[in-house]
């Protein structure tokens, strides 16, 4: 029985990676830049619900939802006001935009009042329950990180698969120019891709701060995501929450089975062993773009 909850707490924390990675991919279809600030949106996620629910004071899921509509406006910001002037850059540069932007976040947070530097709880009203399945005993913070991301996995796919503008985005991922030719708003694209990345790392945020804090430097668990977007194939989102699950399940049973210090390092042990054996990833394919 102990070995399940290990497997559920794996899978649980995997979601969370899951979703991250989701996040460097859809950016990484549309622009074929790399957002290494992904894990610092989550984190401004967070932060974001800590204000709207602790600060300011209003009803959990209230607050919640606010912050999140939140995160999708400033990736509209960030891209329209950071990105956009690039355009055309090599893709490094892009690449050092993003990890810029990640070290001003850390640092702007630090210097807001009520945030600050410490160490933050975020007072979820689930925070601490319990469910039982006969008897395995699951944490309530676990099985809310676990639907989410099935909800959201759910959302996303459907949005892509049966709505004009998710249609729409999948075009430009494949060939920005030909959809500019046949009327499509690349930029606006973008811009929406953008906020769609904050909106589901902002999720992320909130889902994975009643089991860990709220915190400046969580962002760097990104790290963790990047993985695991290697892992499932860089073009592929079932395939960017497959890596997650994946990059979850090996840390956790790594934590319990191997030596102190091999759960650090798991992830990235794994992505060489995929890069070795399969480089495109879980899901990745080898697709050739004409132009």
């Amino acid at each position: 029985m102990q070995f399940i909850q290990i497997i559920v707490s794996g899978i649980a924390i995997g979601c969370v990676y899951g979703l991250i990675a989701q996040g460097f991919v859809l950016i990484y279809k549309a622009t074929e830049a790399v957002n290494f600030a992904q894990g610092d949106l989550m984190m401004l996620g967070a932060f974001f619900a800590l204000t709207t629910t602790g600060i300011v004071g209003l009803p959990y899921w209230a607050g919640v939802a606010i912050a999140v509509v939140l995160m999708a406006l400033l990736g509209m910001l960030v891209e329209w006001s950071i990105l956009r002037p690039i355009l055309g850059q090599p893709t490094f540069t892009v690449l050092m935009v993003t990890v810029g932007f990640g070290y001003v976040a850390r640092g702007g947070v630090t210097m807001i009042p009520g945030w600050g530097g410490d160490t933050h709880a975020l007072a979820a009203p689930y925070k601490g329950e319990i469910v039982r399945l006969g008897s395995l005993i699951l944490g309530m913070d676990q099985v809310v990180v676990i639907a989410t991301t099935v909800l959201v996995c759910a959302a996303l796919y459907f949005f892509f698969r049966f709505t004009k503008l998710g249609i729409a985005m999948q075009a430009s991922s494949q060939n920005q120019l030909a959809a500019y030719y046949v009327g499509i708003p690349v930029k606006r694209i973008n811009s929406l891709i953008w906020a769609i990345s904050a909106l589901v790392a902002g999720i992320a945020g909130v889902v994975l701060a009643p089991i860990s804090f709220v915190y400046a430097n969580m962002g760097f668990i990104g790290l963790k995501a990047f993985p695991a977007a290697v892992v499932g194939g860089f073009g592929s989102v079932p395939g960017a929450m497959a890596g997650g699950l994946v990059i979850g399940l090996i840390e956790a049973l790594a934590g319990r089975y191997l030596p102190e210090g091999f759960k650090d390092v798991a992830a990235y042990v794994v992505v060489l062993l995929m890069l070795l054996i399969r480089p495109n990833g879980l899901f990745g394919e080898n697709l050739r773009k004409r132009v």
